[in-house]
């Protein structure tokens, strides 16, 4: 994902600095949003039929993603504000 930092924003939206945390917590984001989505499919295929070995497969393939990108170093964009 690539983020045009050059775009006028509206004044109450984000600024650019926010824009380019967002961007480098991103992968961390994404793996969260799959690991979500994996959970939700378990527990609905819980009540029709179960899981299948496929949706293991996607449960596990998602933790392990969330595991890498836990422990990956997020590199601190230059001109972030400090958080409040």
């Amino acid at each position: 994902m690539s983020i045009d930092f050059e775009t006028d924003a509206e004044p109450d939206g984000p600024s650019s600095s926010d824009l380019a945390a967002i961007e480098a917590e991103w992968p961390q984001i994404e793996a969260d949003l799959d690991a979500l989505n994996a959970e939700i499919r378990a527990l609905y295929l819980t009540d029709h039929g179960g899981p299948s070995e496929l949706d293991w497969r996607r449960t596990r393939r998602s933790e392990a993603a969330l595991t890498r990108t836990a422990v990956r170093p997020v590199r601190p964009t230059s001109g972030l504000r400090p958080a409040a």
